[in-house]
């Protein structure tokens, strides 16, 4: 009767742990990955390229809803979009809790890639958990050989109304108090002349940093020269480098509107497998708009802000 039991139970356990593994989602899937399950009901392919481009050519059966749509007002473009403009999108995507929501950039480079990672990022915030980015965007679809699509595709809107999990994402007010109690560890993903006060995003009030940021740049994530980012294997090489392997210690992902920032976030949280990494969605540009002097370092001195601030004058005439 007790081996019986204990029978029972082995399968019972076994059953739902394959359960569990059919219902999980891959972080990152190659072309050939994808295009296995272009025919399963509920995997809904996002292709968020501009919609002429999408129009062009796509994926058969992908859906599209541009990057734009998922950022916030030109002056924070960082910031999360209200939850009313979100839950309109989500619906007309058709997308639900059971949703394998696979997003798909153009792959044109390691920079694009953090708009795939940013609504990633998005829809977990959202509540979805079946999630994928198509490693190396279109390009890399393209590059496997396989046929792209101009059929126009229609779906059926979902009643799916999300709530914000602010579990993956911290505010500015959070962040300043973390600051002060040197709780999390900050890690800067942008490139190094932004960390060092050489350059400033044209939004951002200042050069400069987080008071005690690490500098590790989001393209130090790819294949080189490519937009393919690099195995979990690999990656957890890359965190363990920069001492970025930390299950039980906070980390604030961070550059100047949350895009590269998304970037990392992805690979520490999805691929390494740190458990409490946090988005700092408006980053710099929200950071330096604070009505009151927030804590930086790397900030030049007044004679080299004025220079900067002619530099990007002069590149937006």
């Amino acid at each position: 009767m007790k081996k019986s039991l204990i029978g029972q139970l082995a399968i019972v356990t076994t059953f739902w742990a394959l359960s569990f593994q059919a219902s999980a989602a891959q972080p990152l899937l190659n072309p050939s990955e994808l295009q296995a399950r272009t025919n399963d009901s509920v995997v809904r392919i996002i292709d968020i390229r501009d919609p002429k481009t999408y129009a062009t050519n796509h994926i058969a059966g992908s859906v599209n809803a541009p990057y734009a749509k998922w950022r916030g007002a030109a002056n924070n473009p960082g910031e999360l979009p209200e939850i009313k403009k979100l839950t309109a999108l989500v619906q007309g995507l058709g997308l639900t809790p059971d949703t394998h929501a696979v997003i798909v950039s153009s792959g044109a480079n390691d920079t694009d890639f953090g708009a795939s990672a940013r609504v990633y990022w998005t829809l977990k915030v959202l509540g979805l958990q079946r999630l994928s980015i198509l490693n190396g965007g279109v390009k890399a679809w393209q590059q496997a050989g396989l046929k792209l699509d101009n059929s126009p595709v229609a779906v059926a809107p979902s009643q799916f109304v999300p709530t914000v999990n602010t579990s993956y994402l911290i505010t500015r007010s959070e962040l300043a108090q973390e600051i002060k109690s040197n709780k999390a560890v900050l890690v800067d993903a942008r490139p190094t002349e932004f960390f060092t006060g050489d350059t400033r995003h044209a939004a951002a009030k200042l050069p400069g940093t987080l008071e005690g940021a690490v500098n590790v740049a989001h393209s130090s994530w790819f294949k080189p020269g490519t937009s393919q980012m690099v195995s979990a294997t690999d990656a957890k090489s890359v965190a363990a480098k920069y001492n970025l392997q930390q299950p039980d210690q906070e980390i604030v992902s961070f550059c100047n509107t949350g895009h590269w920032a998304a970037t990392n976030w992805f690979v520490l949280s999805e691929l390494v497998g740190d458990k409490n990494v946090k988005l700092y969605a408006g980053s710099m540009v929200d950071w330096t708009q604070a009505p009151e002097a927030l804590p930086m370092q790397n900030v030049p001195n007044r004679f080299k802000q004025i220079y900067i601030d002619a530099k990007i004058w002069f590149a937006n005439l």
